[in-house]
C-alpha cells in the first residue's frame, strides 16, 4: 500500500499545533451547534486552529451532536461536564484544555456570528502587537434581542462600568479573544465571564474593543432571564469591586549577588 504524502492530505487531517483555540460553551443547544460549528470551520479554514465544544451538562441531544461532528473533523475536540456548572465553568474548562496561545469564545446559540472571529484575533496576532494587550472584547452593534433585554443590559453595563471602571460598554458579549496564559492567571469564580475586561485590567493588562455583529438565536430559548441575571449580578459586582480594591501590584527587580542590594 502506497503512503500518502502529507501535502496531499486534507488540511484538517494534518496534525498541527494550533495557534488559536475556539471555545464554545453549550447547554441544550442540539439544534444550533451543527450550523454554528460548520461556519466556524469555514471561517478559519487554512489556519492553525482547533474548535473545542464544551457540553455543560446538556439534557438534550447536544452531546450526541458534537460527538458526531468530532468524528467528521479532527479539528474538533469535545469536553463534557456531567452536571451543568454554568457558562464561566465551560469557558474555563475549554481554556484549560486549549492548546492554542490565543483563545476565542462565542456563545453556542448562534447569536455571535463567527464571521467576527478574524477581527477579534487580528490584534493579538499582529507581528508588532503591544505585549501588554491580552484581551480583545467584542462590542455588539445592532443587537437582535428584545427591548426588555436591551434595556436591562444597558442598565447593568452602565452600573458595572461606573463601579469597576472597565471602559467596556458591553461585557455580556460572548465574542472575545484573549491570551490563554493571562486568562488562566485571573481569579476564577462563577459568572467570571461577565467581568473579564475588569479582571484583565486589574492584573495590569491592556484591553482592546472591536465592534461585532449580532444575530437572532437560531433555535431554542435563552437560558437567562433579566431577573435571574440581576440577582446574581449584584453579588458578583460587589465581589469584583472588592477584588479590584484589594489588588496589590509589585514590580520585582532581579539583582545578582555581585551587584549587592
Amino acid at each position: 500500500m502506497n503512503a500518502v504524502h502529507p501535502a496531499r492530505l486534507a488540511p484538517h487531517l494534518i496534525e498541527t499545533v494550533p495557534v488559536v483555540s475556539v471555545v464554545v460553551p453549550l447547554h441544550d443547544e442540539a439544534l444550533n451547534i451543527a450550523p454554528l460549528a460548520t461556519r466556524i470551520l469555514d471561517i478559519l479554514d487554512g489556519q492553525a486552529f482547533e474548535l473545542i465544544l464544551v457540553d455543560d451538562g446538556s439534557r438534550d441531544a447536544t452531546r450526541a451532536e458534537i460527538l458526531g461532528l468530532a468524528r467528521q473533523d479532527r479539528r474538533i475536540r469535545v469536553l463534557v461536564h456531567d452536571r451543568a456548572a454554568g457558562q464561566s465553568a465551560a469557558v474555563h474548562s475549554g481554556a484549560r484544555a486549549a492548546r492554542g496561545r490565543i483563545v476565542v469564545t462565542l456563545d453556542g446559540d448562534g447569536q455571535n456570528p463567527p464571521v467576527n472571529i478574524p477581527a477579534l484575533i487580528a490584534p493579538l496576532m499582529a507581528p508588532r502587537r503591544d505585549p501588554a494587550l491580552a484581551l480583545v472584547a467584542g462590542q455588539r452593534v445592532g443587537r437582535r434581542d428584545t427591548m426588555g433585554r436591551r434595556l436591562a443590559s444597558r442598565f447593568a453595563n452602565g452600573l458595572r462600568g461606573w463601579l469597576l471602571g472597565d471602559r467596556t460598554r458591553d461585557t455580556g458579549c460572548g465574542l472575545k479573544a484573549f491570551d490563554r496564559a493571562a486568562y488562566l492567571a485571573l481569579p476564577y469564580f462563577n459568572h467570571q465571564h461577565r467581568f473579564l475586561p475588569a479582571l484583565f485590567l486589574r492584573d495590569g493588562w491592556q484591553v482592546a474593543h472591536v465592534e461585532v455583529t449580532h444575530a437572532p438565536r437560531l433555535a431554542g430559548r435563552s437560558k437567562y432571564t433579566n431577573l435571574g441575571r440581576a440577582l446574581v449580578g449584584i453579588t458578583d459586582l460587589a465581589g469584583v469591586a472588592w477584588l479590584i480594591r484589594r489588588r496589590k501590584r509589585e514590580t520585582p527587580r532581579e539583582i545578582t549577588p555581585e551587584a549587592g542590594a
